[in-house]
């Protein structure tokens, strides 16, 4: 799927939907819903007396010829009301059939004053179709073993393979049931949701995933990193504000005591004000303010010295004995200093100060709620150029030979904290455009935040960089990881990408919203235009909204405010200025022949043989579950249904141009499933508790990689009608032992081989010849390369090779059958060496889909195609387009069939020749 909207978003209301009552006020009608999602400029009296809670519901419930809620009381439940002088909020959650809806929320707004209490309006997503049963088919257990499997899968997904681990390790991936939990696609999906933990098996990343298994089938229909960093995902979310309470109260809790005045000095030089505390017990004085929040909660903010930590110390727990940053003086000194200690307390009061004095919120929750940071961490030992919020703290990487610690942003700090703000307020999904709004609503308040500081004219042309103060040596225009001042447009810029990147594009796409916003601060002034902005987060934007319902937001923001004429017209200007306009998605075009559009999936892929293809797709909606289609490549005759349209999850389908063979999920079994393409019956040719990669099929063969509990796999064969499944085992017995990556061609199947003989890892290409069963080696690989995908032709076998394991480039390798005249098609390394992370061959040609290593994702970076002639003297980009283009799989001759994310929505595409260069 794509990553215009999440998988969830809605699609134009049914025709039979009947439409919104037009009250006094506008009205805005929903998407797929007969609710609006948007009512302004009424005045309507609501129930004085009570809470705002239930004069809220009270108030959809009277006007149910308008809002179509049959019944609010049951259905909606509060999740929080904010008060602001007359001013009340309440935000509501809808149920269906008391499951938790994903992205349900509707907001009431009111004004309670002289003992009377009017609605001025209403906004959200309130789904009316949902008729989905609540009853699940799966069970808890069998959910969190297919998340974690679903996690490692796409983690594996965007790198050449996963080195086994040593004997005695444990598996580094666990899951936690959540919950049901229904989807609103169509007329609902009842899910289980696992929020999976861990750190990735090869990079050692911390990793949070939210994973939403299909409580029917099994299968994961939508999963996300929680992840909210300050640059690329590298860090994790997760709670822990009990083990922080547990561990002031172990220290003594030093609130009520004496705030004291201390200064240090920032990265830059500049002394700054710090407010301290006195600890008797360590003599020291410590960085955990009391002052701020003296009159309310009496919690504290405070700095913690994470220098001996790593990334996988603070995720998800708060780490034994860490202690806040002390000196024997009020005044910190160098260390302090050097660790961005300074800088980040100083920031984290300047931040909540910003939220407390311009828009009246008491801390990130807005009910006085601890402020923590833990300054300097490490990844291993290594540095770690990054920040991220992770739902109870800040957590800043220690920096670089180049990058000072991440703490000495305020910008950077500002982002963070927001996070926090949002989180507590609209709570945007991280994903697709939402989380991409997420992010563009930290970057603002973040450059806010640091341009009023310090004092930054708004007409500068720096004004809107951020990062830019973190470099040692570059300019701040080469350190900014991003600009709000780039004049990005969707209709230029926007790059179409699915959720295993960047969450679907959160950070890649973040500037096309947040640059609105800035011009709009440009335009209108500071204090409106962050009046606006907060209004519309924290009263009328939900978790589920994107770029058009947040253009929507802000200008009904901007009307209740009572903006002039002239500040309204900027704030369209400014919206329509970076293209977020109504269809705005529509205007992007693309180099590529489609040949299925919107297939409306995610983690399948496609295939290609003997003329035809193979895809997996929903229907346009997405509300199905995945059906297999298979049609020509030449256009000529429909596209046929191959697999029953059955409520089983049918995905990852191959063909040879006589047969389909695909894998289906359903419930506690994963089958593989034959079928030839001139009818006839389905064929099971292998059932498992987990599921399966690299499908081939070729004549009555058919080979695939078989997945095993924890990471474990084994490489099969079935001779269809002939013979029973055969495991292809490793080369020796060993815990975590695998065998997989198989290709098929004229009865031969390549395959990789890693297991553990005496202690040492070994791995290597094999090959096998049906026929005869003999097994030959065809190449041993050094056992710190990491080996990934291969492909096999008449002459050749090819796969990826990682040879620097710790590295994100890879070799294409090529050898003969027989393992001689080894040669690298694509290079290991160099400006050429691409980051390989699928592989496909024809006679002709072989094809990798892969990334560019890059530290500043864009356009050229994303996953691309690319073509290279058998003995590697030709390259050449198969298609131009923008956005990501995932999983090519070859053909005959140069064309290849492809995902193309282009478009917002996942295409199923194809070329018959390479496009060039596209410079």
């Amino acid at each position: 799927m794509g990553a215009a909207a999440l998988v969830v978003s809605a699609a134009p209301a049914n025709a039979a939907d009947p439409a919104p009552a037009a009250g006094p006020g506008q009205v805005i009608p929903g998407l797929r819903t007969a609710t609006p999602a948007l009512v302004t400029g009424i005045r309507e009296p609501a129930k004085a007396d009570g809470s705002a809670a239930d004069a809220a519901r009270g108030h959809l419930a009277a006007k149910e010829g308008r809002y179509r809620i049959a019944d609010p009381g049951r259905d909606l439940n509060p999740v929080r009301t904010v008060s602001s002088g007359s001013a009340e909020t309440v935000r509501l959650q809808q149920k269906h059939k008391g499951v938790e809806v994903l992205g349900g929320q509707y907001v009431v707004r009111m004004e309670h004053k002289n003992g009377k209490r009017v609605v001025t309006g209403t906004s959200g997503k309130y789904f009316t179709g949902l008729t989905t049963g609540t009853t699940p088919e799966v069970d808890e257990e069998l959910a969190v073993d297919r998340a974690v499997e679903a996690t490692a899968t796409s983690l594996g997904a965007r790198r050449p393979g996963v080195r086994a681990p040593a004997e005695d390790a444990e598996y580094p991936l666990t899951g936690t049931a959540r919950g049901l939990v229904v989807l609103p696609k169509g007329q609902g999906v009842l899910t289980r949701h696992v929020t999976v933990r861990g750190t990735d098996p090869a990079t050692r990343q911390p990793v949070l995933h939210e994973v939403y298994i299909d409580a029917k089938s099994g299968y994961p229909v939508l999963q996300y990193s929680g992840i909210k960093t300050f640059g690329a995902p590298k860090a994790v979310a997760a709670s822990g504000a009990q083990a922080r309470r547990e561990a002031v109260r172990a220290e003594g809790d030093p609130a009520g005591q004496p705030t004291v005045n201390g200064s240090g000095a920032r990265l830059d030089g500049k002394n700054v004000d710090l407010q301290l505390s006195y600890d008797e017990t360590r003599k020291e004085y410590l960085m955990r303010d009391h002052s701020r929040m003296r009159d309310s909660s009496k919690k504290g903010i405070a700095t913690f010295d994470g220098h001996e930590l790593s990334v996988g110390d603070v995720s998800g727990k708060w780490p034994d004995g860490i202690k806040e940053f002390g000196s024997q003086t009020p005044a910190f000194g160098k260390e302090a200093t050097e660790a961005g200690a300074v800088d980040a307390h100083w920031a984290a009061g300047k931040v909540y100060d910003y939220y407390r004095d311009r828009h009246g919120r008491n801390s990130l929750d807005g009910r006085g709620g601890e402020l923590n940071s833990i300054v300097g961490v490490s990844f291993y030992g290594l540095p770690y150029v990054n920040a991220f919020w992770d739902g109870t703290k800040m957590v800043y990487g220690n920096g670089d030979k180049e990058y000072r610690p991440m703490s000495s942003g305020l910008d950077v700090v500002g982002h963070e904290m927001t996070h926090g703000v949002v989180e507590n307020s609209a709570n945007l999904v991280y994903a697709g455009q939402s989380g991409a709004m997420n992010e563009a609503i930290a970057d603002y308040f973040g450059n806010a935040v640091k341009t009023d500081t310090l004092g930054i004219s708004m007409d500068s042309p720096d004004s809107g960089l951020l990062g830019d103060t973190l470099c040692r040596t570059k300019s701040p225009r080469e350190c900014a990881f991003r600009d709000l001042n780039d004049g990005r447009t969707t209709s230029k810029s926007f790059l179409g990408v699915a959720f295993g990147t960047d969450n679907g594009g959160v950070h890649l796409n973040s500037t096309i919203f947040s640059g609105a916003l800035w011009d709009i601060r440009k335009d209108v002034g500071r204090t409106l235009a962050d009046k606006v902005v907060y209004k519309a987060l924290t009263e009328y934007m939900t978790p589920l909204d994107g770029f058009t319902e947040g253009r929507d937001a802000v200008l009904a923001a901007a009307k209740d405010l009572k903006f002039e004429a002239g500040q309204l017209r900027a704030i369209e200007r400014a919206f329509n200025g970076h293209g977020i306009v109504p269809g705005w998605e529509l205007a992007l075009g693309v180099d590529s022949d489609r040949l299925l559009g919107k297939v409306n999936t995610d983690s399948t892929t496609p295939g290609a043989g003997g003329g035809w293809w193979a895809a997996s797709k929903s229907n346009d909606d997405g509300t199905e579950a995945y059906s297999v289609w298979a049609g020509r490549l030449d256009g000529s005759g429909s596209s046929q249904l191959i697999s029953p349209n059955d409520g089983r999850y049918h995905i990852n389908p191959v063909t040879d141009g006589k047969t389909v063979v695909w894998m289906a999920y359903k419930a506690r079994n994963v089958e593989v499933l034959a079928r030839s393409l001139s009818g006839g019956p389905i064929r099971k040719l292998y059932s498992s508790r987990y599921g399966y990669g690299s499908l081939g099929v070729e004549g009555k063969t058919v080979v695939f990689q078989a997945n095993g509990r924890r990471g474990s796999s084994r490489a099969v064969y079935v001779r269809m009608g002939e013979t029973d499944p055969v495991r292809l085992d490793p080369g020796a017995t060993s815990r975590f032992a695998s065998t997989g990556n198989p290709s098929l061609k004229n009865g031969r199947i390549a395959f990789t081989d890693e297991y553990r003989e005496s202690g040492k890892a070994k791995q290597r290409i094999e090959l096998l010849d049906v026929a005869t069963g003999r097994r030959s080696v065809v190449q041993d690989v050094n056992p710190d390369h990491l080996i990934g995908r291969t492909a096999l032709t008449s002459r050749h076998v090819y796969w990826l090779s990682a040879d620097d394991g710790q590295g994100p480039q890879t070799a294409v390798r090529r050898a003969g059958l027989d393992g001689t005249g080894v040669i690298d098609v694509s290079p290991a390394a160099g400006k050429d060496a691409l980051n390989g992370i699928a592989l496909s061959a024809s006679e002709d040609a072989v094809t990798v889909t892969a990334e560019t290593p890059s530290a500043e994702p864009r356009n050229e970076t994303l996953a691309k195609l690319w073509q290279f002639t058998a003995d590697g003297g030709q390259r050449a980009r198969v298609s131009c387009n923008r956005g990501e283009q995932l999983w090519g799989a070859a053909e005959s001759g140069r064309r290849v069939v492809w995902l193309d994310a282009t478009t917002g929505y996942t295409d199923l595409v194809t070329r018959n020749r390479p496009a060039g260069n596209c410079g």
